[in-house]
């Protein structure tokens, strides 16, 4: 039991100096590594039962973004077999990841249109936008590239 403890202890040791190491460099900032500025912004529209998101990707700079993953994460579960664009795949039943193409400095833009279908008939639903990879770039203002919007089955575009 002694050595178990000891272990554990080890271990969780071990994780806080790793943790406490990425915190440190976190908070000073990248050091000589590329930077950018990713963005989504865009819509999202609930009616009977369809889910309509309409998603643009840009890149304030200064460094270019050869690849990254942006992450749509739905309150509700949608129904299954339906078919994405190439460029998204399903994590689970509320899930999505696509990627955006290349988002060179000032001004790449990837553009996104999603047409799914809900497992049920929701009166309203959130989705969690985000960056879920961004090729090893770091980015100093997450604040743009992360959005959680409410949609009501209106059919109204809920604009991030």
């Amino acid at each position: 039991m002694r050595g178990m403890r000891k272990g554990v202890l080890g271990v969780a040791l071990a994780a806080a100096v790793v943790w406490g190491a990425g915190a440190t460099a976190g908070a000073v900032g990248p050091t000589g590594g590329a930077e950018a500025d990713l963005t989504h912004h865009g819509h999202v529209s609930l009616w009977d039962g369809r889910v309509g998101v309409w998603l643009v990707s840009g890149n304030h700079g200064p460094s270019d973004v050869s690849q990254a993953t942006v992450r749509l994460a739905f309150s509700v579960p949608m129904a299954g077999g339906q078919e994405l664009p190439p460029a998204c795949l399903w994590s689970s039943d509320r899930v999505v990841s696509c990627r955006t193409g290349e988002l060179r400095a000032a001004g790449g833009v990837g553009e996104l249109a999603l047409d799914l279908r809900t497992a049920g008939l929701p009166d309203e639903l959130t989705v969690d936008i985000t960056t879920a990879w961004r090729g090893g770039v770091a980015d100093r203002n997450p604040a743009n590239d992360r959005h959680r919007v409410l949609v009501l089955a209106t059919g109204d575009p809920y604009v991030f």
